[in-house]
């Protein structure tokens, strides 16, 4: 088991730019794959990006690829997603999340409001 505490969510202008940060308690953060997803008002939540144990490998939904980028400090146990030229349909709530097998594990989530 990892627990997972995302930061960095806030309110940003359209065309603005966030870092999200996920930070990861436990000695095994580097085996885990990790990814980010969001969930607006009265939709369902939806995979972002995601990078598995090492790095080397990131995949992005279509609707944020060439705007954001997923990246990790194993040595500082944490997860990072940079977003950039934002849009008011990017705002959610952002969740952090660990994988083995599947998605078992979250954190509380960070709010991300993007105003036009």
């Amino acid at each position: 088991q990892v627990q997972l505490v995302e930061s960095g969510g806030g309110l940003v202008q359209a065309g603005g730019s966030l870092r999200l940060s996920c930070a990861a308690s436990g000695r095994t953060f580097s085996i885990y794959s990790m990814g980010w997803f969001r969930q607006a008002p009265g939709k369902e939540r939806e995979l972002v990006a995601t990078i598995n144990w090492s790095g080397g490998s990131t995949y992005y939904a279509d609707s944020v690829k060439g705007r954001f980028t997923i990246s990790r400090d194993n040595a500082k146990n944490s997860v990072y997603l940079q977003m950039g030229s934002l849009k008011p349909e990017d705002t959610a709530v952002y969740y952090c999340a660990a994988r083995l097998s599947s998605w078992s594990n979250w954190g509380q989530g960070t709010q991300v409001t993007v105003s036009s």
